[in-house]
């Protein structure tokens, strides 16, 4: 097993189940391209070895993730070839081995639309849901413009993306997003012990369980991917993204 290429990304194998923890909590663990990096590369590594069965994704104690780290993320704009973002976004949507998520305290942007890709999320009560695209002047990216109307319905949809509003974990537990709902102290327990028993079950099944849920997504995925790309590209220079983008960041040098 390799060891993750960025220090802000642990690795770690437990009895069948690969841990990818995003450990940045002095920065909410915004995400940078290289933590998007390790966090691709540790996906497609997972899905490459027999002894890994089943994969985790967690944050930290009292946070998941807060986003993308806007400073990384304008820089990040400059690059010629597919961002790191962008290939972690495949790398979950196409994983072949069930993915799990354990949430706790905020989850915003990318922090939600990647959990559409899971298969099974767990979340703490203390955890909250945003996407706040059009609070930014962007649209929605990771494929969550097909996965989220598909999961929870068209006008519950439209609230999340359209309206941008925060929703509890116990919300999404209710629009069909989240599992099951625990108190902090036990939901990565929790996550752990339904990823362990996972984990037990005969391999070829449970994969190819999966992959015949997921048999119809392929296509309609990549497109959707590829044109909600083309669109945030587009917004984020008009002169609306432009001028919050630049707010946030004077805010944080005063």
């Amino acid at each position: 097993m390799i060891t993750s290429p960025d220090l802000n990304v642990t690795y770690q194998l437990d009895h069948g189940v690969f841990v990818l923890q995003i450990d940045r909590p002095d920065k909410k663990n915004a995400l940078t391209q290289t933590m998007y990096a390790a966090l691709a590369d540790g996906i497609k590594m997972a899905d490459q070895h027999s002894e890994v069965r089943v994969i985790l994704i967690r944050g930290t104690e009292g946070c998941f993730t807060s986003g993308n780290d806007v400073n990384d993320f304008v820089k990040a704009q400059d690059m010629g070839t597919e961002r790191p973002s962008v290939q972690f976004m495949k790398a979950i949507a196409f994983a072949r081995k069930p993915v799990i998520a354990a949430v706790g305290g905020m989850a915003i942007g990318i922090g939600t639309t990647m959990l559409f890709h899971c298969d099974l999320v767990y979340a703490a009560e203390d955890a909250f849901l945003q996407l706040p695209f059009t609070n930014l002047g962007l649209c929605p990216e990771a494929g969550s413009s097909l996965l989220l109307p598909q999961i929870i319905g068209h006008q519950r949809a439209s609230e999340m993306l359209l309206l941008g509003e925060r929703i509890s974990a116990a919300k999404a537990k209710e629009f069909g997003i989240v599992n099951d709902v625990l108190p902090a102290a036990g939901y990565l327990e929790h996550a752990m012990n339904k990823a362990h028993h996972l984990a037990k079950l005969p391999a070829d099944s449970v994969q190819t369980s999966k992959a015949l849920m997921k048999r119809n997504q392929a296509t309609p995925m990549n497109e959707t991917i590829q044109a909600e790309l083309l669109q945030f590209s587009r917004l984020l220079q008009s002169p609306d993204a432009q001028a919050i983008i630049q707010a946030f960041l004077n805010k944080k040098k005063a």
